[in-house]
């Protein structure tokens, strides 16, 4: 995430200060390129890995900055979310054994992490999101306490002027609010770069965009989000709307977004890209910044660019332009940012041979492809991807309506194996990596796929917490083997564990799922609800889901038992509890058994935020004290 020596101070006029360096900066970019002062004629590769940290629970441990003490390793460093470490790769030459170093260093650094982690009786995963993730992890108490996140937070709340609204549909549907910035700690990836020659920046850039589609419809792995099947890659939606600071509006106006796939093609250089977000996005932080690039490029050095590089950390372009200085050279890659984290290893390495064969190849295949398609399919095929993995149909040159699964096998790998050769790879390294992939589209078996159909084949009289503590846990075994996504077995239910960690707090086991009236509403319904349903307690809310009362079969019962007014529509108001005990998610199973025995309820429904967002009963407990007596008998 870059530099942690931020200014808390939002005043403007440290911000224009800022911008002013931000535009020298640009300026200073502009006279390197124009006099050839950019390292051109090598290709390098890299990557960053973002991970997750888990306890014993499968549940997201806040254990990052220990962690990090421990390593001790300028490698590893913060993300956003204090269950996340990330650790970058060094770059290497595109050359014949790249993507086997490339492997080889992964693996080393996260062997790493899992033996630091272990220390503390932690695991690590490697996953888009994390199954696990509950809305309650999202409270600043989980954001990692650097001041870059905090100004981050700060500048995103202040400029959306209101609470986030998250709604994504697939197969589910998910809607939420939220008060902070960290629902983008729900996303991980693995980042790969590839620098390019500035003068075939746009080529290059195009390609990738016109590649973002394919590429990641063969690599979906985040079809998940609090327990809700959405999109095969739902960290596309979730991260664009994340940090999305656009208001709503009445009118037809244009407002890009901060995280976004662009709107044009590129023509000509990559200063297209840093000018447009420079002129519509505000400075969302500001840091000293000492250096004058232009008094250094003047001077015949190579300028650090620190202010344009800490402004384009706060532009999320799914691809996304980077400057850097290696070695004293200035260089410009290409930060491939659709790849998610996992499912293993050797499938991260093997998506990123995909996308490097794909970018030094079809450019020779199609040219610049702003001149074969329009920029808008090439967005399509992008969401259609994300939405619906290896199962989306693309609009390709020549191949309209193409589906996934054809276009990457008859065309797609080919030719990601001419660029692999005539980038010089190693014929094993290519055949090993490209083979995973292929295997993978063949079979229609991409992590998000093995997901869903592993969640699918478990008992649904289980919790849902520990379906996706075993889904958790069976990723971590399956990725600790080394073997490829595509030779997973399904998850087993078993692999969870003991039973008594997935109910220890009210969230884990709560009804979500409600029948509810409003207070208007004649009392007949909820007695044909009741009788329906077999429950015992109808909530009552008003339109914006405040809990404003309680009818129980009690209730019912001494209506009945009265025998008044039996010609009357009655409405629920009439008989309704108004002093309602409820609790929150997050009170713990015997807080909330405590609770119920206090006050002689036989029924707690669960709000935040004074909205009702789920329901436990008598019957919820004594079914869990079931599972837990079983558990004990098993021993």
């Amino acid at each position: 995430m870059g530099e942690q020596r931020i200014h808390r101070e939002s005043e403007a006029e440290a911000l224009r200060l800022f911008k002013r360096k931000v535009l020298a900066d640009l300026t200073a970019l502009e006279h390197l390129l124009e006099n050839g002062r950019i390292e051109s004629g090598i290709a390098r590769i890299g990557a960053e890995q973002e991970t997750c940290l888990v306890d014993s629970a499968y549940r997201p441990a806040y254990e990052n900055l220990t962690l990090l003490g421990e390593l001790a390793d300028e490698h590893y460093t913060t993300e956003l979310g204090r269950f996340n470490v990330e650790y970058n790769l060094d770059p290497l030459a595109v050359g014949p054994d790249c993507l086997d170093r490339l492997e080889k260093q992964t693996r080393e650094l996260l062997e790493r992490l899992r033996e630091a982690a272990g220390r503390h009786g932690l695991e690590v995963v490697l996953a888009g999101i994390l199954p696990t993730l509950d809305i309650s992890d999202l409270e600043l108490e989980a954001m990692t306490p650097l001041p870059r996140y905090a100004a981050l937070n700060e500048a995103f709340n202040r400029l959306r002027g209101g609470e986030y609204h998250l709604r994504i549909k697939g197969l589910d549907e998910l809607l939420i609010r939220h008060d902070n910035v960290m629902l983008e700690a729900c996303t991980t990836s693995f980042q790969v770069h590839l620098q390019v020659d500035p003068g075939e920046f746009a080529l290059r850039y195009n390609t990738a965009q016109a590649l973002a589609g394919p590429v990641l419809a063969a690599c979906a792995n985040s079809p998940l989000l609090f327990g809700r099947r959405l999109w095969r890659e739902t960290r596309i939606a979730l991260f664009q709307q994340s940090i999305d600071t656009r208001p709503t509006t009445r009118h037809r106006r244009q407002q890009p977004a901060r995280v976004s796939f662009g709107q044009r093609w590129l023509k000509d250089s990559v200063l297209e890209i840093f000018r447009e977000d420079v002129a519509r996005f505000p400075a969302l932080i500001s840091a000293p910044i000492e250096e004058d690039s232009l008094a250094v490029v003047a001077a015949g050095g190579v300028p650090k660019l620190a202010a344009l590089r800490l402004f384009n950390g706060t532009i999320y372009r799914w691809m996304r332009p980077c400057y850097g200085v290696a070695d004293g050279k200035a260089h410009l890659r290409i930060e491939n940012r659709i790849l998610p984290a996992g499912p293993s290893v050797v499938d991260e390495i093997a998506n990123a041979a995909l996308w490097i064969g794909l970018m030094r190849a079809l450019p020779e295949e199609l040219g610049d492809p702003s001149r074969r398609m329009d920029f808008a399919a090439a967005h399509e095929n992008f969401v259609s991807a994300a939405r619906l993995g290896v199962s989306a149909h693309f609009d390709w040159p020549g191949r309209p309506n193409v589906p996934a699964q054809q276009l990457l096998t008859e065309v797609l790998l080919p030719l990601a194996r001419a660029g692999l050769e005539a980038c010089g790879v190693d014929s094993g390294a290519t055949d090993r990596y490209l083979g995973i992939v292929g295997e993978r589209v063949a079979r229609l078996k991409t992590a998000s796929l093995w997901q869903l159909s592993s969640l699918a084949g478990f008992s649904e009289e289980s919790s849902l917490a520990r379906r996706l503590a075993a889904l958790t846990s069976a990723m971590i075994s399956r990725q600790k083997s080394g073997e490829p996504v595509h030779e997973w077995q399904p998850a087993e239910l078993e692999e969870a564990g003991r039973r008594a960690r997935y109910y220890s707090r009210v969230e884990q086991f709560m009804v979500t799922d409600l029948f509810t009236v409003h207070e208007d509403e004649v009392i007949d319904l909820v007695a044909a609800m009741m009788d329906w349903r077999h429950i015992r307690h109808v909530p009552v809310e008003d339109q914006d889901h405040h809990l404003v009362g309680l009818v129980t079969h009690r209730a019912l019962l001494r209506l009945l038992a009265r025998g008044e007014d039996r010609g009357r529509a009655i409405p629920v108001k009439e008989i309704m509890q108004r002093e309602v005990v409820t609790c929150r998610p997050e009170t713990t199973t015997l807080e909330a058994i405590a609770i119920m025995r206090r006050h002689r309820v036989a029924c707690l429904p669960v709000v935040e935020d004074d909205r009702l967002v789920g329901i436990i009963t008598e019957r919820d407990l004594i079914a869990l004290a079931a599972h837990l007596l079983e558990d004990e008998l098993s021993k």
